[in-house]
């Protein structure tokens, strides 16, 4: 890591990190060095910008897992994570072979660039680089994950009220840059982009959603930024669902995609769009990491990857993800765990 990070550190100092070789951008690609990874969400504050009246207590005390969620899931003001539960599954992860974590860090960081943004009981960067390494030493890779969707990034309180402003462009600028410097130069960098639609905005104050050009603009943006580190960008990759012309025709090859699919059986609904994107990412040559996730059933990671495996090619195979969409907090443990143990099966199935 060391070597590859002082290099690229050296180029991106010289101002040819955007030419470097791929293979010093990423590892090679074989069926022994399969990503098999967990998104994991140190700031909650990726959906609704504003809190019902039910759950608009701060110190409401959840007993359930699902209560736990609808509490944690409009926008709070303090960090909704609990320490127990995050050192509690990393040792799982390690345990059973995963060698991955995504860490979706939102405003739970104490930024040096915008400490404005952290909400109560944010992490330090020196916390932050401390967990780096004890991750690190687990075996696992962390990777970082900031959403600029503007579904998903009310985490950055004020800037997310002037997308696409001056202001905006210089604040994702820093945040991004720091955070591969926090990060020590990653393989990777997770940028979101999913869901950018007014459907999955319903119930937010204030509705925000880039079309057209300006949405492509913003993530040449995004992707210049990482890119120049010599850091290769991630998103998840729905777009392609309600705009499959225009995403082949401009999404950049160099972007590792995340599909994504929650149902039972991927069989079933293999011609529909959202499943057949597996096969297309693959007819169009892009690299993908397939997420699925132990959100709605029991099946679905196994059933991903036993589809995915049969449809993508295993050099553009980088592995896979799962995601279980819950808090990290105690009451959402067990939830997390069954994650842990549905990948792990998929993984001996491998």
């Amino acid at each position: 890591m060391s070597n590859r990070r002082n290099f690229i550190k050296q180029m991106a100092a010289a101002g040819v990190a955007s030419s470097l070789p791929s293979f010093l951008l990423a590892q090679q690609n074989s069926p022994q060095d399969k990503i098999w990874a967990n998104l994991l969400h140190l700031s909650y504050n990726m959906w609704e910008d504003n809190v019902s009246l039910k759950y608009r207590d701060e110190n409401y005390k959840c007993t359930t897992c699902q209560e736990a969620r609808e509490w944690a899931h409009p926008y709070r003001s303090s960090l909704t994570f609990d320490d127990a539960v995050w050192d509690a599954l990393l040792t799982e992860m390690a345990a059973v072979g995963m060698n991955m974590v995504i860490i979706d860090l939102g405003d739970a960081v104490k930024y040096e660039s915008h400490p404005e943004i952290a909400v109560k009981n944010a992490w330090t960067t020196e916390k932050l680089r401390s967990e780096l390494v004890k991750i690190r030493k687990l075996g696992l890779e962390p990777i970082p994950k900031l959403n600029f969707a503007t579904t998903h990034d009310v985490w950055m309180g004020e800037y997310s009220r002037m997308v696409s402003t001056s202001k905006y462009y210089e604040v994702c600028r820093n945040l991004i840059g720091e955070v591969i410097e926090l990060f020590d130069y990653p393989r990777f960098f997770h940028l979101g982009m999913d869901e950018e639609t007014p459907d999955y905005q319903g119930r937010f104050d204030h509705v925000t959603v880039r079309q057209n050009d300006l949405w492509w603009g913003d993530l040449y943006f995004y992707l210049g930024e990482v890119e120049k580190k010599g850091v290769r960008s991630w998103i998840w990759s729905d777009y392609a669902w309600h705009h499959p012309e225009r995403f082949f025709k401009k999404m950049p090859k160099s972007v590792l995609q995340s599909n994504w699919y929650y149902g039972a059986s991927l069989e079933e609904e293999k011609t529909k769009s959202y499943v057949k994107l597996y096969n297309d990412l693959e007819a169009h040559g892009y690299d993908q990491v397939p997420t699925g996730s132990n959100h709605y059933n029991d099946e679905n990671m196994e059933a991903t990857v036993d589809y995915c495996r049969k449809v993508i090619d295993p050099s553009r195979l980088y592995g896979f993800m799962t995601a279980a969409w819950r808090p990290t907090m105690s009451p959402c443990l067990d939830r997390h765990k069954e994650a842990i143990a549905q990948i792990e099966r998929a993984m001996k199935k491998f």
